[in-house]
């Protein structure tokens, strides 16, 4: 035996997979509880308007349904409990003050469900807004303390309620930071930004980092009041 008869081929190396390799997410049917509201109402619409299939929650399914006849599109609406068991997707857009109750009363309903946390915990006086730091750290941390049998990320948190819903507006020039515990959760969540023309999903971290997402919205609170703009953010080199 020669001595390159002991010598073994190294494996070949596993190429690195692309980070804006994501899935395709077309097909997956979007629920917004508190869609009735700014922010979920501007959600649905632009999602909507990108051909996915959207389902607007809120506590009374009447009201869900007169806002999702007036954005059309397909949208549809129904309660909160419907709402969540018929979509894959489920995002909350709910105020800060029904959180933990709404996410609480929802618990078995969105069991297995993808659910993606966009709410900003903050406070206002006469200087502004301000954040507030829940017990669980962030919002998005006591909405996976709340679901345990669900899979919760968090995004879409710094987005002009104003500029989702004009429908003169074609596309939304921001990045949307993504947060959460599995890569597949937050790449599909990636995805779903990215339907809406102008937008981009960024990966940001972990659940752990959510609060300073979260309470970054003040500041563009700040910024928007100054300049009298609708500001988004950009990540650079990426």
């Amino acid at each position: 035996m020669t001595s390159t008869d002991s010598v073994q081929t190294p494996p070949a190396k596993v190429p690195a997979k692309d980070p804006w390799d994501l899935p395709d997410v077309s097909g997956l049917v979007v629920g917004v509880l508190g869609g009735t509201g700014d922010q979920g109402r501007g959600l649905a619409y632009r999602l909507a308007r990108a051909g996915q299939k959207v389902i607007i929650g809120s506590r009374a399914a009447e009201r869900a349904q007169a806002a999702a006849d007036e954005l059309g599109l397909g949208v549809e609406g129904a309660d909160n409990a419907e709402c969540a068991r018929r979509s894959d997707i489920v995002i909350v857009a709910v105020p800060w003050e029904g959180h933990g109750k709404t996410l609480e009363s929802l618990r078995e309903d969105l069991a297995g469900k993808l659910v993606v946390d966009c709410v900003n915990p903050l406070g206002f006086d006469k200087k502004g807004a301000y954040a507030l730091k829940p017990e669980e750290g962030s919002a998005a941390e006591q909405a996976a303390a709340l679901l345990p049998e669900a899979r919760v990320a968090a995004a879409f948190h710094h987005l002009s309620a104003v500029l989702l819903q004009d429908e003169s507006i074609d596309e939304i020039d921001t990045d949307v930071m993504v947060l959460g515990e599995e890569r597949a959760d937050v790449e599909i969540v990636q995805a779903l930004a990215g339907r809406i023309p102008g937008m981009r999903g960024v990966f940001a971290g972990r659940l752990r980092n959510a609060h300073q997402v979260e309470s970054l919205v003040a500041n563009l609170i700040s910024v928007n009041r100054r300049y009298k703009a609708h500001a988004g953010l950009r990540v650079t080199d990426v």
